[in-house]
């Protein structure tokens, strides 16, 4: 039982290995960026407008004691039109309300460049 413990170990540590003995060591060669190409890669770019709970209520004015008009639920789309403070201008496109949504609850989306 032991030795065929260890010759398991053996066996899963050689193949865990082979990729660190088998590569090559890499080159520093500069890569030129085409001027074609822009500048702006889409991980810099901001994420979509994204609702960080079930449902926000929609607001007449960017205050959380104005009237209410509407609910923005999760599922539905919706369009960003100005940003005052920590408010945002919005129209839900599912139920066609405008008003104004925290941004605590609405925020867009965090991508982030791996390279």
């Amino acid at each position: 039982m032991r030795s065929s413990r260890i010759a398991l170990s053996a066996a899963v540590l050689g193949v865990l290995a082979l990729p660190l003995v088998s590569a090559t060591a890499a080159t520093a060669a500069q890569a030129s960026v085409p001027s074609t190409m822009s500048a702006t890669r889409a991980c810099d770019r901001p994420g979509p407008w994204v609702i960080g709970t079930q449902a926000v209520v929609i607001r007449s004015k960017a205050s959380a004691k104005s009237t209410r008009l509407g609910i923005l639920y999760r599922g539905h789309r919706f369009t960003v039109h100005k940003t005052s403070g920590n408010w945002h201008y919005i129209t839900d496109t599912t139920t066609d309300v405008t008003g104004w949504v925290s941004g605590t609850y609405v925020y867009r989306d965090v991508r982030m460049c791996l390279d």
